[in-house]
């Protein structure tokens, strides 16, 4: 209000002021007297102020054309002028609007717009930067491969685009099969960018693959110097890849550096099962039964296994099954209500032909946690014992079909092993299998093979075998074989070492 009225007040004292200097120069006498050659001009005071304002608007008038057409004629040449800004900002402008536009269509999933999207974008912008990047994800959207590899090779002329570029292409030849390529240019995303997880982890993946374990340990480094992995994971895992490398060296004929590095294996992570079989071997080669022993004793608290038990048999092969039983003790007093120690128990009993406590060692294990092994043992506890065919058999009969008990599954797509491997032969996982039951499959009769003879005969054993069994099975249980062998003579025969 009162600025409104500050101003009211300013015009009037402006127009009372002009009026005042406008009278007075009236009232004035002279003038400006202009003469132009022959002609002469008189103005009063008056009309000379109104000329000169005339004059310095004309004169303004004329630099303000002068400059622009000094700027349309740089334009013409194409210097940088507020003409070609102008029109700079405009394409800019549209550019942008294709280019969000363009996202959106992406994110839509509506392939085909995002490209002609992306397209108009870098008519506008001339930023391949940022279209080429539009342009491969879209292509990659509608199938169009061989588009998408165009782009990113298009982004590998970039510094600044060609982690991307490497990366996508990385990409491709992961989706074509061709792995050898791939871990190349893995190799070529992790020196870009060593912090990238995703590379690392595929890095990884196709180093285990290829078993380069070195390259791979280093690679597993990188993810844990970065933050990427935690302390112990990393620990288990670059036992495995310690683990994988020995057995590389070993299969080379390099016994020295494959015990060091089996050593190794163990030392980073004990309870790793094949590492401290392994590492126990070594020191048995090595002369070192105390080392050995230790190691088989720690790995045995942690995860009690059968191929555990079968190394620390190794250790005194020539010893009688009653000086065996009482070595295993040092053993078996570890993790003694495990049905793995309570099975071995009952297989050093039932060598050294101590039924009775072979049967109190084994317990209602064949009832509460029934498996193929558990019901063999059991069978050869019945035989040993003087049972009858019949109740041997009706044993074996329901060992045909019992579970096998836990064996190497992967956690991530429950595929069943043989043997332990460092990469699972259905997913591809690294690290990923665990000594646990299996799940309830098909091939629940995998090893119940060798039973039949005993229970419907021989001719009619073969006919069976054909029907239930498929011929790809996998191994057949060693200690399930060994026990049957027992049952089905006058008495169990000493052996060396307890099967695993």
């Amino acid at each position: 209000m009162l600025w409104s009225l500050f101003k009211i007040i300013l015009f009037v004292t402006a127009i009372a002021l002009l009026t005042l200097g406008a009278g007075f120069l009236m009232e004035t006498e002279g003038g400006i007297r202009i003469a132009i050659g022959a002609t002469e001009y008189n103005l009063e005071p008056l009309q000379a102020v109104i000329a000169g304002v005339l004059l310095v608007v004309a004169i303004w008038l004329a630099i303000i054309v002068l400059g622009l057409l000094v700027a349309f004629i740089r334009f013409v040449n194409g210097d940088e002028t507020a003409i070609s800004r102008y029109f700079d900002r405009s394409r800019e402008r549209k550019g942008y609007e294709a280019l969000a536009e363009g996202m959106i269509a992406l994110a839509s999933g509506e392939g085909s717009t995002a490209m002609s999207k992306a397209s108009r974008a870098e008519k506008y912008l001339h930023r391949p930067e940022l279209t080429n990047l539009l342009t491969a994800q879209a292509a990659e959207m509608t199938g169009d491969k061989r588009k998408a590899g165009e782009v990113y090779r298009r982004l590998l002329k970039d510094e600044r685009t060609q982690f991307v570029g490497v990366r996508g292409i990385m990409k491709q030849k992961l989706a074509e099969g061709d792995t050898e390529t791939a871990m190349k240019l893995a190799q070529k995303a992790f020196a870009l960018k060593p912090r990238h997880t995703e590379t690392q982890d595929v890095l990884l993946g196709l180093q285990a693959r290829h078993n380069d374990w070195s390259g791979a340990r280093k690679t597993l480094g990188a993810k844990l110097k970065y933050g990427d992995l935690p302390r112990d994971v990393h620990k288990r895992r670059d036992a495995v890849l310690a683990l994988s490398e020995a057995k590389g060296v070993l299969n080379e004929g390099n016994d020295i550096k494959a015990r060091e590095a089996a050593i190794e294996a163990n030392r980073l992570s004990p309870d790793l099962v094949p590492a401290a079989v392994m590492a126990a071997r070594t020191y048995i080669e090595q002369g070192k039964p105390r080392y050995a022993s230790r190691v088989l004793i720690k790995a045995w608290s942690a995860q009690p296994h059968p191929d555990i038990a079968a190394a620390f048999a190794e250790i005194v092969p020539d010893e009688t099954p009653a000086e065996r039983l009482v070595r295993f003790r040092a053993l078996t007093k570890h993790r003694d209500g495990d049905p793995e120690t309570r099975m071995l128990l009952t297989e050093l009993n039932i060598a050294a032909e101590n039924y009775t406590e072979a049967r109190k060692a084994l317990g209602d294990l064949p009832e509460v946690l029934p498996s193929q092994r558990a019901l063999t043992l059991l069978a050869a506890i019945e035989r040993g014992e003087g049972a009858d065919d019949q109740t041997v058999r009706a044993l074996l009969a329901r060992a045909v079909t019992a579970p096998r008990g836990p064996q190497w599954v992967c956690d991530n797509c429950n595929h069943v092993h043989a043997a332990w491997t460092p990469i699972c032969d259905g997913c591809q996982g690294f690290d990923t299998l665990a000594w646990k039951p299996a799940p309830e499959t098909d091939h629940a009769m995998q090893g119940g093979a060798e039973m039949l003879p005993l229970i419907v005969g021989e001719a009619e054993a073969a006919d069976a075998t054909t029907e239930l069994l498929d011929p790809e099975d996998g191994p057949k249980d060693d200690v399930l074989e060994a026990e049957l062998v027992d049952a089905d003579s006058d008495g169990p025969e000493e052996t060396d070492a307890p099967k695993p």
